[in-house]
Parts: structure tokens; C-alpha cells; sequence
């Protein structure tokens, strides 16, 4: 098979790592790519905003199947536009996808299907949205509408966090996806990341993890697009993932179909487990980054298979196995993250890190033949173990092999299954 894998982070080298092992793969091309995918895949300068663009390099190059990996391009129908080419896509459609590209929609949903989340309310002004908290008062979740790279909600702690949230998302600090608000109840519990492989009528769990947003030691300082993760995650018993896929999982599939947008990809479930049970956060309709990278590395099945089967709506004859080890990973960032990172910085030791741990780039480059920091999240260092804290302590031991002044990291990644 030929495949063209759509993307450049931490999750799509992942992917791409895992998609180079399998017996089925003639070539792996990737757009844009990095220079860890580039190790496995050959990197294809295409714009993919340019639907038809990659629609001709499919053509051109014979793609048996394109793997979206960032929300973003399905968001704009990327995978419908490709299908009406005769293209093999695994990634949802732009209406399924509005469960990542509208939390008003999917809170909507929730409330007309009864899947347990948070009480809600959803704001096209800032005087309604602030009379509501005034309401319900603090703490309390402001959260962009739209995609606004994972930095879009504020978990307001006092009124005065949670209105002037609200003003900076009215006063477009995240474009077009604040133009409309969702203010949440703030539940209390344990988070967990839920994974399902759907193919619009069957969805079958894809693991579990647990992800750490928190910029800083500690669970401090700003959200990130996520700081680490590992897997298994300890709070989801077989019963509570019972529950979710009872409660949150199969309400969910069976909603979308009757709204005629049947849901075929990944279904990433952001939980809380509260005291009464697993509440839903938000939908992601692709896999998480850093969790992807813990998934990949715990996954004992052929990835491609199992995305083929997705794809050709066969997931109810299939069945996945995991290692019973934990997989942990740990996000180095580039200095400045998550506000305005310092780019162009030298990576080196990458090659003695690797002796014990997997290393999957996110946002580097070359530049004059040396490896370079290019973005905010950088390197995800990523160890398998016995024990979550044998995995633990093998990541943080091939860090000790890189030497990239510029960079930093959580020391207490998988604090909680330690």
C-alpha cells in the first residue's frame, strides 16, 4: 500500500513510526512532515489547505489511503473533498468533525442524546456570557467555540479569571474561534484521556492515557497543548471503561448517525471521573498529542490493518492488542512555550538518548546540516516499562543525554500512576 500521512508533529511521527512497520506498506510519503518522520517516510512539500493539490499528488502517486493527523484540515473537509476524488481517507467528515470543531455543538449534542458533562451554557456576546457567571459563579470553564490549538480554555478559579477569559476571547485573541463561547460547570475528579477507533457504525476502545496540561512542575502555571502523557491510565478500570462506552461512547455514535454525520476515525473522549462517574469534557476527532505517541508505542497490532478496517467499516470483526507494559513520554519545549517559543536553537545527543528510549520529533528542523528547535513543543521522549515508574525513570535518563540548553520539561511527568 501506498500511504500519505498528513501533518508534522509529535503525533504524526508516532504514526508514522508505526505505519513504517507494517508488512502491508509499499511507501509512506508525509506532508509536510519533520525530520523524524523523515526517517521513516519520504517528506512532500505540499500546502495541505490545498485540498486539491493533495487530491493530484494522490492521483499522481497511486495513495491507497491518506491518515489525517491534526484536526485542523478535517475541520475544513479535507477527507470528504478527498473521498469525492475516489480517495481511501481515514479521518471523519467535516460535519462528524464538528465534535472537535465546535464545543457548542458537541455540549448541544450531549444534552440531546443525555451524555454526562458538565452543565453548560453557549454565548455569541460578552454581556450574556458574564451575566451567566455572574449566575453561577466561580470556578468555572470558559472555553472557546472553535479550534484554537488546545489553548482555548481558561479554568477560571474567581469571577474576575473567568470575565476577563471572556474578553479575550470576544476581543479575538483566538480569531474566529472565540467568536462564540461555551461556559462550563468546573467538575472535580481525576481527567483521563478515552480512545475509539470508529468506522461509523462500530467504535472499538483504542486505550487509554492520561495527559498533563500544566506547563509546570506540580500541575502549575498555563494550559499547553499537553507537557506529557502515559498509558495505561490507572483510573480507568475495565468497569469505568465499561461505563464510558455504555453511557458516553455509544450514545455519541448512535447521535451522529441520526444527525446523518456518522462518525469514522478516531474518537478521543477528553473525561472526568467524577464521583458519580465519567463525565465527557470534549471530543478531539484524532489522536492526541502527546497520548498518540504512548498509544504507538504500547500497540501490538498492525496499525494499518486496524486504520484499513476503520476505513472499510470492518471494526466489528476486529480486536486489539496491547503490551501490558506502561508507555510514558515526556514533551521537551523550547523556551517561551507556551507563549512565543525561541526557534532556531541547536539539538544535540539525540543518538546516545535513543539507546533506551524512542524519541519522536514535534517541532524541529534543519538548518546548515544541525537539528533545530522549530516550534513550542520540540522532542517527546518516550520509554516503555514495567511499571510506570520503570518508564518514568528510563525517559528522563535519555534526557540526560540531550544537550539542548534552550529546551525544558516537567520533571514529574506520571506523578499520579507513580
Amino acid at each position: 500500500m501506498n500511504v500519505l500521512l498528513l501533518g508534522s508533529g509529535g503525533r504524526e511521527h508516532a504514526l508514522a513510526w508505526k505505519i513504517s512497520a507494517s508488512p502491508l506498506l509499499t511507501k509512506l510519503y508525509a506532508a509536510p512532515g519533520n525530520p523524524g518522520i523523515g526517517r521513516v517516510a519520504e517528506l512532500v512539500k505540499l500546502d495541505v489547505a490545498d485540498h486539491s493539490a493533495v487530491a493530484a499528488f494522490c492521483q499522481e502517486k497511486k495513495i491507497d489511503l491518506v491518515v489525517v493527523g491534526p484536526e485542523g484540515p478535517l475541520v475544513a473537509g479535507i477527507a470528504d473533498d478527498l473521498r469525492a476524488w475516489g480517495i481511501r481517507v481515514f479521518g471523519p467528515s467535516k460535519a462528524a468533525a464538528r465534535l472537535e470543531g465546535s464545543k457548542g455543538f458537541t455540549k448541544d449534542l450531549c444534552a440531546k442524546f443525555d451524555i454526562p458533562t458538565a452543565a453548560y451554557g453557549r454565548f455569541g456576546d460578552l454581556a450574556s456570557a458574564k451575566a451567566y457567571v455572574e449566575k453561577v459563579g466561580a470556578p468555572i470553564v470558559i472555553k472557546a467555540d472553535g479550534l484554537a490549538a488546545g489553548k482555548g480554555v481558561t479554568i477560571a478559579m474567581t469571577s474576575d479569571e473567568a470575565n476577563a477569559a471572556l474578553e479575550a476571547c470576544f476581543d479575538g485573541a483566538f480569531g474566529a474561534a472565540g467568536a462564540e463561547v461555551v461556559v462550563e460547570e468546573y467538575l472535580t475528579g481525576e481527567e483521563a484521556s478515552f480512545f475509539c477507533l470508529c468506522d461509523g457504525a462500530t467504535a472499538l476502545p483504542f486505550g487509554t492515557a492520561q495527559d498533563h496540561k500544566r506547563v509546570g512542575d506540580g500541575d502549575t502555571g498555563p494550559n499547553t497543548g499537553g507537557m506529557g502523557a502515559y498509558s495505561p491510565a490507572p483510573v480507568m478500570t475495565p468497569e469505568m471503561t465499561e461505563r464510558t462506552m455504555r453511557e458516553i461512547i455509544e450514545p455519541t455514535m448512535r447521535g451522529m448517525a441520526n444527525l446523518g454525520a456518522p462518525f469514522a476515525g478516531i474518537l478521543f473522549a477528553g473525561l472526568m471521573i467524577t464521583e458519580s462517574g465519567p463525565k465527557l469534557i470534549e471530543y478531539n476527532t484524532r489522536f492526541g498529542d502527546p497520548e498518540c505517541q504512548v498509544l504507538m508505542m504500547r500497540l501490538k497490532d498492525d496499525l494499518l490493518v486496524l486504520l484499513n478496517a476503520a476505513v472499510d467499516g470492518q471494526l466489528a470483526h476486529m480486536s486489539i492488542r496491547w503490551s501490558d507494559e506502561t508507555a510514558l513520554t515526556v514533551v521537551m519545549a523550547a523556551r517561551g512555550y507556551p507563549g512565543t517559543p525561541e526557534k532556531g536553537s541547536a539539538i544535540r545527543g539525540l543518538d546516545e538518548a535513543e539507546d533506551g528510549a524512542q524519541i519522536f520529533h514535534a517541532g524541529t528542523a534543519i538548518n546548515g546540516g544541525a537539528l533545530v528547535a522549530n516550534g513550542g513543543r520540540v522532542l517527546n521522549v518516550t520509554a516503555l516499562g514495567k511499571t510506570a515508574g520503570e518508564a518514568q525513570a528510563r525517559a528522563y535518563a535519555a534526557i540526560d543525554h540531550i544537550d539542548w540548553p534552550q529546551g525544558f520539561y516537567r520533571h514529574d511527568i506520571g506523578w499520579r500512576a507513580v
